[in-house]
Parts: C-alpha cells; sequence; structure tokens
C-alpha cells in the first residue's frame, strides 16, 4: 500500500488556508448502494433501505468529527447519497414513493447527516412506470421532509433531452413551490434537474449514487473560493496566462487536502475511497464568492462584458489543478455559480450587472448550471420548463453535466426578496422574459442526440 505523504510545507501553508480564507471542506459523503433494498411494498422497501442506512453509516458523521478535531480542518456537512430511488421501488405508486421519502428521511435524522440525495429518477430517453411515481411523488416528499433530496436526468448527449419530462419538471417545480409557499418555496432548493448527471456526485441537492459505483463510498467535496480570491487579489498586474497557473497551483494544494480527508475517512470506515469533488462552492459569507472572483480578475462587476471569459479561466485552471493533485477527481469539479449562496452574485443582480440570460451564458463554461435562482411566483410551468430546456441543451451540445435548481416563489414579484438562511442564503427575485414558449414545449417528443454522440 503506497503511503500517502504531505510535506510540511503544505501543512504550514494549508494552515493559513484554513485560518484567514475561509478553506474548509465542504462535504464529506457517504454513498452506499440500496440495490439490495427492493420490495413490493413502501414498509418492505422503507424498512430494507432504513436498516441499512442506519447500519452503515453509524459512524460516519462521528468520523467526519474526529478528523475535524485531529487535523483542524472543518467539515462543514456529513451526508448521503444513495441509489436513485426509482431504480430500488420501481414498482411502487405515487403514494407509497412518498411514504418511502419519508424512511429517507428518518434514516438521514438518525444518522445525524444534514441532507440525503437520491430521491432520483433517470429519464433521459423515457420512463417507466417507476420514474413517474417518483417524479410525481417529488412536491409532496419535498414538502413533507427536512432533510431529502430529489433530482431528475432529462437529458445525455448520447440519448438527447426527454422533452416530456423537461415539461412535466415545470409543473413539478411549480407543484412543489406552491406546497412550500411559507418557506419562500424551499421545497424547490432540493430538487435539482441534470442533463449529463455524473454518477458520482457528492454534492446537494442533486447526490446520488451510480448503478456503477462500490457498494459503499466516501467522496469529498471541497470548497475553497476564498483562497482562490486572495491569490488573485495577490497578483494583480500578472498576465491571465499566469494568474491561470497561480489559480491551478492552488487548486492542487486545496485537492491534496481534499483526499487525504478522503483517504483517513474511507479508511476509518473501512470503505472504498471515491472522489474528490474540486467544485469551487460558495456561501453567502464576504470574501467566500466566485463572483468577487470574478472581480478580482478585473472586472467592474460580475456579469458585464467578459465575466464568462473569465469564468471560463478559473473554471479550467481549477479542473488541470485538481486533475494534477488527485487520481480519482469526478463529481462536478469547477466553478459553483448559485446566485442565493454567493454574496457578489446577490450584489451583481441587485446591480444590474447579472441578468438570467447572461448566468445561462455563464454556465456554458461553468461547472454545473443555473442554481438557486429565484423567479416570480407567477412564472408559467412552460417557461420553467424552457428554462430547463435551454439549460439542456448546453449540456447536450457541449458534453458537459449542466443542471437547474430554480425556485418560482410563491406570492413574489421581480425585485422582491426570498431568505432561506444558512448555506442556502437569500436572493433577489430575477426577471423572466415576458415571452411565451408554451407551444415549443408542448410540442414533446424527444431533442435527438448530437451528431457528438457518435463517437464509437
Amino acid at each position: 500500500m503506497v503511503k500517502y505523504v504531505v510535506s510540511p510545507e503544505e501543512i504550514l501553508e494549508t494552515l493559513e488556508m484554513l485560518r484567514s480564507q475561509k478553506l474548509d471542506i465542504r462535504t464529506i459523503t457517504m454513498g452506499i448502494s440500496l440495490r439490495d433494498c427492493t420490495g413490493t411494498s413502501a414498509e418492505e422497501v422503507g424498512g430494507k433501505l432504513y436498516d441499512k442506512i442506519t447500519g452503515v453509516a453509524s459512524r460516519l458523521v462521528q468520523v467526519g468529527e474526529d478528523i475535524e478535531r485531529e487535523y483542524g480542518i472543518p467539515i462543514i456537512n456529513k451526508r448521503i447519497s444513495v441509489t436513485p430511488l426509482a431504480l430500488v421501488a420501481d414498482s411502487l405508486s405515487p403514494r407509497e414513493m412518498v411514504k418511502v421519502g419519508s424512511y429517507l428521511d428518518r434514516a438521514a435524522r438518525e444518522v445525524g447527516v444534514n441532507f440525503i440525495g437520491g430521491f432520483s429518477a433517470l429519464v433521459h430517453k423515457g420512463y417507466t412506470r417507476g420514474d413517474l411515481a417518483l417524479i410525481n411523488a417529488i412536491p409532496e416528499t419535498l414538502a413533507g421532509t427536512e432533510r431529502v433530496c430529489a433530482s431528475v436526468n432529462v437529458g445525455t448527449t448520447k440519448a438527447g433531452i426527454n422533452m416530456d419530462a423537461v415539461s412535466l419538471l415545470g409543473q413539478i417545480i411549480k407543484q412543489t413551490a406552491e406546497l412550500t409557499a411559507a418557506e419562500d418555496g424551499i421545497g424547490c432548493a432540493k430538487l435539482v434537474v441534470f442533463c449529463n448527471a455524473p454518477e458520482d456526485n457528492p454534492f446537494m441537492a442533486g447526490a446520488f449514487h451510480g448503478v456503477g459505483e462500490p457498494e459503499v463510498t466516501i467522496n469529498i467535496g471541497i470548497s475553497g473560493p476564498g483562497v482562490v480570491l486572495n491569490v488573485v487579489k495577490q497578483h494583480p498586474e500578472a498576465d491571465l496566462g499566469t494568474l491561470s497557473n497561480l489559480i491551478k497551483n492552488t487548486a492542487f494544494k486545496i485537492t491534496r487536502m481534499g483526499e487525504l480527508v478522503g483517504r483517513v475517512a474511507s479508511q476509518r470506515l473501512g470503505v472504498d475511497f471515491g472522489i474528490v469533488d474540486l467544485s469551487l462552492a460558495p456561501t453567502p459569507a464576504v470574501g467566500d464568492s466566485v463572483a468577487e472572483i470574478l472581480e478580482a480578475m478585473g472586472l467592474e462587476r460580475c456579469g458585464t462584458h467578459g465575466t464568462t471569459a473569465a469564468l471560463a479561466l478559473l473554471n479550467d485552471a481549477v479542473k488541470k489543478g485538481g486533475a494534477m493533485a488527485s487520481s480519482y477527481v469526478g463529481g462536478l469539479s469547477g466553478a459553483f455559480i448559485p446566485v442565493s449562496e454567493d454574496n457578489g452574485m446577490i450584489e451583481a443582480v441587485e446591480a444590474g450587472s447579472l441578468t438570467l440570460d447572461k448566468l445561462e451564458a455563464m454556465t456554458s463554461v461553468c461547472s454545473v448550471g443555473l442554481d438557486m435562482i429565484a423567479l416570480p411566483g407567477d412564472t408559467p410551468a412552460e417557461t420553467i420548463a424552457a428554462i430547463i430546456a435551454d439549460e439542456a441543451a448546453i449540456g447536450l451540445i457541449n458534453c458537459k453535466t449542466t443542471a437547474v435548481r430554480i425556485i418560482p416563489a410563491p406570492g413574489k414579484q421581480e425585485g422582491d426578496w426570498i431568505e432561506f438562511g444558512g448555506l442556502l442564503g437569500r436572493a433577489p427575485v430575477m426577471k423572466v422574459n415576458r415571452f411565451a414558449s408554451h407551444d415549443f414545449v408542448r410540442r414533446g417528443g424527444r431533442i435527438p442526440a448530437p451528431i457528438q454522440a457518435l463517437t464509437n
């Protein structure tokens, strides 16, 4: 067995990052296969998955806390991802799916994790009965549980985009918002619609344990916008090529820390080490913002001309540095641009620099997609579906993961605010194009796979 070695210099440098630059491990996520938890009733499936999760993950939180204390590295979240539930409970009805979701929530509460992902379906080429049952159960499940997160994959570069699923999810998102209206539609903050979803993603709300994964894995999601921001600010005269290299070197150091934590955790828990997801995941705290990094590069305000190019440089440098540091980089790995969770993004929206259209352009080069964006509560379901279709098309053509996590905030209009608190933050309600997309969305069918899919 090869010993993992970290030099004293790296330790000192990392300590400085932890002390003054908001570096942390955003999540340690245990992936658990539930493929052996099938059954013919909600009680049978729910009982099996509850017993397995609470058994396998019983020490997850304690091990995470021990590592935090021993290494002095903050681990913000301990989470679980499971096999997409539509695969496990394929014979159940929507009502039974809701019951199974409650078992997931109970299991998460029992082991002490803050979120459990995997109330999910993969429908990029079509539905099974179980897929439809799960999707129709999403609004009630997310409204009735605290820790369950849901996701649906509606497209892949190989298969195209399932527009029937996209249309249905526009309605599902509206229903979810309405059922959680008292909390500004917070249920929608726990629902992600993907194109090209990765199977090893530890980040919520879109995490699930893929069918090609081992029985149990430990995946690490790191953070570090504050560290990268500090490097950019320290080199105001550096040309862009030099700046890219500086960011790459920083990402290398951050990823090394993530791999160390992941390997220690997997060894102590006696399970496989999966991947390090080296995404720059911002928080609402000042100085922990991807938007501020872009502005430190020389943009007056995030969203102005040049923003997409700056984001492309940042995303590429982070990926290159991470790939050098670990042989097991996976998940999403890049720069997140969630509006409600990034103070700089919020300020850019307030200033009128950052619009929904500009955010869509930025998603063509960033880690994921339109994330934690508040829309007026009266936005039609067909418009929401069309936004999903646009984002999925970017992923489809560019062979990358894209996603949509948007909140049509009930009773809110452009310029109002939604308030979630914690890591989910707060966000201004953004303007939506007033022209309709209804007839396009209602055509349904499947947008065919692009020519890029013919790689065999």
